[in-house]
């Protein structure tokens, strides 16, 4: 990795390397972390002046450049991708949704293929349709599937050998593998069937099914003959079902976005099999950003997710890096994909329609956006409190005591930034030092908020100060504090406190900024308690049994069972416990020896 100020930035010495290159502020954080084909070059575009907004914006407060350089484009990619993940830089457009969605998989290289649901697509042979955008939508797909084509439902890599079916061959939802009810080339036609349905090509299965039931009513086959009718029918009720197709798109998403001020919204549809299966939509904030900007770093991070890349994906804006976006998705994908901006005809219907969603979902996306300006605004903020964790304490009297940070980005909860600690350097009942412990194994893992908040009072914030002023990240972290009502005072709302004020801010009614302040805290109150119960439970299960040498699981099982206590154990005799299988005289002697002494 090279390193240079901006001051004596010599573009010269940069190489003509593929890599990735960091604008670092005076103090060392990151502010933007870009992609280049070509180093040299795409750095000598931040020295001239057409420059963006947003651009502008960060290079007043951008020190110095680091760059990496990677083997080929694509490396850059992925490694531009993981660096933005990692350190969330705040001049960067961020896809924090990267819950993966799920899809049907179906592997034809089994003898008898069944559908299994899958969050992760892999190049492995195997067909997959989806992404679902709902479980919901997922399990009616799969209810018209076992319905209509009989696929096997045991999880088994081959069908279990039986003597009998199980209850579904009864409910006429499976073919019965298991007992040979039908032979591999007969099950094989059938995963055909399903290929075809998947693929889209559903008026040529019914043309096959047609062919399929004339052949078994001329061979005198009538229930067969009624069972590939069901099919025919049940197929073309989904098709008269599709009210929006797209019969010239087989497999694409379809990418809209609409943006207001620094506040974005991104719609997708996801065309499979010429039927829209679904749709997602992500908010995304960008500070001085253009819709281009943020599609473009958008489509660059939700590809990298594990999910089912379409040949085709329609975008509403024009991107400046499509051929080489197009290659590096082409490689990872396996196959060709092509982006496209379409101007005119059913793309471009399809296109306006994404637009349209994401222009009504943007208005009730700011009402969010607007709540951490009226936070920041409220408690006094030196920065926009983009990336928020919360810290909490659990314990009972001293014993499995824990700490949990939880943390909220945009307003919505980040579950990868979770996380919980089990305290190891305090043994007595002493929150704050809890709390410091807490704070310091946190900060050192870097990659700080915006705001740190404690569930406590003055005492607890005043611990934190000294945790942030030993570690010299006042400057970078901003501390508030938020502590119940304290009733017997008359108190009715909780009191917020900040670092260098005598007196908690008031509030004269439940406002939305103290409600979300008190669902934040709750928040990690609730994942406190939930890791304490966790840890509480570990050690309840845990037995002075567990210490003898020889009482495995299933002797303990059975000492306890006959005797019902570790109490009713330690009173009985060494011939009691003898009758108790497998434990001779030698171990029922070790037995009460090792709990009498533990008792005395």
């Amino acid at each position: 990795m090279e390193k240079d100020t901006l001051l004596n930035l010599n573009i010269e010495s940069i190489p003509k390397s593929p890599g990735v290159y960091l604008f670092k502020d005076s103090k060392g954080k990151i502010l933007y972390i870009g992609k280049a084909k070509e180093l040299r070059k795409r750095l000598s575009y931040y020295l001239k002046g057409d420059l963006s907004y947003k651009t502008l914006l960060m290079l007043k407060r951008a020190y110095e450049i680091e760059y990496i350089i990677t083997n080929t484009e694509n490396e850059a990619f992925l490694l531009e991708r993981n660096l933005i993940k990692q350190y969330m830089p705040r001049y960067n457009v961020v896809l924090r949704d990267d819950k993966q969605y799920p899809s049907l998989r179906l592997d034809p290289t089994d003898p008898y293929p069944r559908l299994e649901v899958v969050r992760k697509i892999k190049k492995d042979g195997a067909i997959y349709f989806g992404p679902f955008s709902s479980s919901s939508a997922l399990r009616s797909t799969l209810s018209f599937i076992d319905k209509t084509f009989r696929l096997r439902k045991c999880r088994q890599k081959r069908p279990p050998k039986r003597a009998r079916p199980c209850i579904n061959y009864q409910l006429n939802r499976c073919l019965a593998p298991c007992v040979n009810q039908i032979s591999p080339s007969q099950y094989a036609e059938i995963v055909k069937e399903v290929r075809l349905f998947f693929e889209g090509k559903r008026k040529e299965l019914i043309e096959e099914l047609r062919v399929k039931m004339k052949e078994a009513s001329e061979s005198l086959e009538f229930e067969r003959a009624a069972l590939i009718r069901d099919q025919i029918r049940a197929i073309e009720r989904t098709l008269q079902r599709q009210s929006v197709t797209a019969s010239k798109l087989n497999n694409a998403d379809i990418i809209g976005i609409r943006g207001t001020d620094d506040t974005f919204l991104i719609y997708m549809l996801f065309i499979r099999g010429g039927s829209i299966l679904g749709s997602r939509h992500y908010r995304l904030k960008a500070e001085g950003g253009s819709e281009r900007e943020v599609l473009e770093s958008f489509i660059k991070q939700f590809y990298l997710q594990d999910v089912f890349i379409p040949p085709h994906i329609l975008i509403s804006e024009p991107l400046e890096e499509t051929d080489a976006i197009e290659r590096w998705l082409s490689e990872i994908s396996g196959r060709s994909v092509k982006i496209e901006n379409p101007r005119r005809g059913i793309k471009f219907s399809m296109v306006e329609m994404a637009k349209e969603n994401a222009k009504e979902l943007l208005f009730s996306a700011k009402k969010e956006i607007s709540l951490l300006e009226l936070l920041q605004k409220r408690l006094s903020l030196r920065s926009y409190p983009r990336k928020i964790e919360v810290v909490d304490i659990s314990n009972l009297f001293g014993k499995e005591a824990v700490g949990s940070t939880v943390c909220f980005v945009d307003g919505k909860e980040w579950k990868k930034g979770y996380r919980n600690y089990r305290i190891k350097e305090v043994e007595n009942i002493d929150d704050y030092s809890m709390i410091k412990e807490v704070l310091r194994r946190r900060l050192r893992k870097g990659e700080l908020p915006d705001l740190f908040i404690i569930d406590g009072g003055k005492g607890h914030l005043s611990v934190a100060e000294d945790v942030i002023d030993e570690m010299a990240l006042k400057d970078q972290i901003e501390l508030i504090s938020i502590a119940k009502a304290d009733k017997s005072m008359g108190e009715k709302l909780d009191k917020i406190y900040r670092l260098g004020k005598e007196k908690p801010i008031e509030f004269l009614e439940p406002a939305p900024v103290l409600l979300f302040l008190m669902k934040m805290r709750d928040e990690a109150h609730r994942r406190a308690i939930t890791y304490h119960k966790k840890l509480r439970f570990k050690a309840f299960k845990r037995s002075e049994l567990d210490t003898i040498k020889g009482l495995g699981p299933k002797k303990k099982a059975e000492l306890l069972k006959k005797f019902g206590s570790i109490e009713a154990i330690r009173n009985a005799s060494a011939s009691e416990i003898m009758k108790v299988k497998g434990i001779g005289k030698r171990l029922a002697e070790e037995i009460l020896s090792s709990l009498k002494g533990l008792s005395a």
